[in-house]
């Protein structure tokens, strides 16, 4: 599995193209704003994209994905129903930050711990994770061992969990209990910031590493 990452909006958000390399078969992950760029990003990738996939409900995660399933004629999946409000909030969340609203969406299905997404050759694992967000999920390809993480967990630190619906006690569970049992070797794709390892942060991640 190949992927790019198309970092947009003020807050800096990775939305991610993950391509299937023997098909040319694509999804594209967290549209969170700028959909004139995603556009082009995914024209240029030479892909034809499948679906979009929505790791939690937050602006700066799904500030784009109406605009671009208009422009693709795809389907949103995702996340869990538990995040529903939270897109219901996104003109509100627009409204506090100075953005322009985004275009209404509704999810095609909603996601469940164990589901399996498909795109070309290419399989995700759903493990739902909340804590950041309620209906948070992240993606993994036990494959090539990559998780598309959202704002679970960063390179040196985690998620917030002030906004609605955040849970601290929650997050740290679900990190401790779903991602770490995956093993050190996987490498993770976050919402915000550089790429990192499961090894890597549960060593040395100041909030949830082994050395707390």
């Amino acid at each position: 599995m190949e992927f790019s990452l198309i970092t947009v909006t003020p807050f800096a958000q990775n939305s991610t193209l993950l391509v299937c390399p023997d098909t040319r078969r694509a999804v594209l992950v967290d549209p969170g704003g700028e959909p004139e760029r995603l556009k082009t990003a995914c024209d240029e990738a030479n892909v034809k994209v499948e679906k979009i996939l929505l790791t939690h409900g937050h602006l700066d995660h799904v500030g784009a994905a109406g605009d671009m399933q208009r422009y693709l004629g795809v389907d949103i999946i995702g996340p869990h129903r538990d995040d529903q409000f939270l897109i219901e909030m996104a003109p509100e969340f627009a409204r506090a930050y100075g953005f322009a609203p985004p275009q209404s969406f509704t999810p095609s299905s909603w996601l469940e711990e164990g589901d399996v997404v498909t795109f070309g050759n290419q399989r995700l694992d759903v493990l739902h994770c909340p804590g950041h967000a309620p209906g948070h999920v992240v993606f993994v390809n036990h494959a090539q061992k990559i998780i598309q993480m959202g704002d679970v967990l960063f390179k040196g630190s985690i998620g917030r969990t002030d906004l609605p619906g955040g849970d601290m006690p929650t997050l740290i569970q679900s990190i401790r209990t779903k991602l770490w049992p995956l093993g050190d070797d996987y490498q993770f794709i976050p919402g915000h910031g550089p790429l990192s390892t499961l090894g890597d942060e549960r060593r040395s991640n100041p909030f949830v590493g082994e050395q707390r």
